[in-house]
């Protein structure tokens, strides 16, 4: 029997059913549109995730007051002490060979004004060579100088979202804004971060000098002027290691920490994070996925189901082909192919479904003010194709034998 034969009659026993059909490709095309769907979501994910840590840089070193809890690369800081200070980072430069630049930050947060428009936002007091270490770059006016920085000048640089916020559509460079009631010259609006974590975009920058001196004045004490965080870029990728020794050590004795006593600090570094970040992401991925792919074999479970009951109802039919001549691989062949075609045709569907719903997710997303490009990789499309009609052979296997092994004899006496 050929194959065209096979596909004919297949598609003509299928459209005899029109409805049992339809019901039994929904488990199949409710699994790929979910493998699809929760799949092309996660590498959208990881694309964006990765894209985040690239624009921070791989040297990239933090250092957070406050002992770690956890293990690995994903440990965090607790407690509320300020353990680190001014004089700390000053040092770090000075004696970590390979450091090559840090930035000192303190944080607070600020009610900033502009003319009627007010918001909420995070200030940091930083340095002008944050700007480099954090990869920040400028879409107007430019970053704090080290003019400002000596003469504690009350200006100030604003996230993207930020700027928008206050000003909309206007110009807000040389402009002015208050924050917590105090004068600013805005002096340079970021460019956007975009979706990753987003803080860049939303946040002020001013002097170091003059947030101490203005903002958080009361946070001076006698071990110096406290600091918040302490973002530190290493000589090169291969130093990341040797610059965590170093700046481990000389913490460690500033802050006079004895021999097998815990650190008062937490060191990390973006590499370590964005490696646990992925494997996070990749197993949440796969936990998502098998997930969805329970549909698929609820969906391979219904198409056994109704093949079955298509060999009982067409038992007189196999006899009469067998009768005239067609051989048991060609009844084989027949209902394999009615199985297939099955799957294929939700897998189909659910492509397309899978398609629908990661676009309208995008949309929602953009609209919240988190975009991302919907997308599909090529690569998923082939693999949820290929499993929903691998599926379909397997299920349809047992009754395609079924079929085949039946005596011609008594499928004709069959009523």
């Amino acid at each position: 029997m050929k194959l065209l034969d096979c596909l004919a009659t297949a598609i003509r026993a299928l459209f005899g059913n029109k409805l049992r059909s339809v019901l039994t490709m929904l488990g199949i095309l409710i699994g790929v549109a979910a493998v699809i769907s929760v799949v092309s979501l996660g590498r959208v994910q990881e694309a964006e995730t990765q894209e985040v840590f690239a624009s921070l840089g791989a040297n990239l070193i933090y250092v957070m007051p406050g002992a770690s809890v956890g293990g690995g690369p994903m440990r965090g800081a607790v407690g509320s002490a300020a353990t680190l200070t001014l004089e700390d980072a000053e040092e770090i430069e000075r004696s970590a060979p390979s450091v090559a630049a840090v930035a000192p930050v303190v944080q607070t947060m600020g009610q900033v004004v502009a003319g009627r428009e007010n918001a909420g936002a995070m200030v940091a007091g930083v340095t002008p060579v944050y700007q480099w270490v954090n990869n920040l770059s400028m879409a107007q006016g430019h970053f704090i100088s080290e003019y400002d920085y000596k003469a504690k000048s009350r200006v100030v640089v604003l996230g993207s979202a930020l700027a928008e916020t206050l000003f909309g559509q206007l110009e807000p460079t040389g402009q002015d804004v208050r924050i917590d009631g105090r004068k600013f010259r805005v002096i340079g609006v970021l460019e956007s971060k975009g979706s990753g974590f987003g803080t860049e975009d939303l946040a002020a920058y001013a002097p170091l000098s003059t947030v101490h001196a203005t903002l958080v004045a009361e946070q001076v004490g006698s071990q110096g002027h406290s600091l918040q965080a302490i973002s530190i870029q290493a000589v090169s990728k291969e130093k990341i290691q040797s610059a965590e020794y170093e700046i481990t050590n000389i913490l460690r004795q500033r802050h006079r920490i004895k021999e097998g006593d815990e650190d008062d600090f937490s060191v990390i570094n973006m590499e370590s994070i964005s490696g646990a970040m992925g494997e996070m992401l990749g197993v949440f991925q796969i936990i998502l996925g098998a997930i969805a792919g329970i549909s698929l074999l609820v969906g391979g479970i219904g198409i056994m189901n109704i093949m079955l009951v298509s060999v009982t109802e067409r038992i007189r039919e196999i006899g009469l082909r067998k009768a005239v001549g067609a051989k048991s691989r060609d009844v084989l062949v027949q209902f394999l192919t009615e199985a297939a075609i099955l799957s294929l045709c939700g897998g189909v569907v659910g492509l397309i479904l899978g398609w629908v719903a990661v676009r309208v997710i995008a949309v929602i997303a953009a609209e919240a003010g988190f975009p991302f490009t919907a997308m599909i990789p090529v690569d998923v499309i082939v693999l949820a194709l290929g499993v929903s009609i691998f599926i379909g052979i397997a299920s349809g296997m047992y009754p395609a034998i079924r079929a085949a092994r039946l005596d011609p004899i008594e499928s004709l006496r069959h009523e």
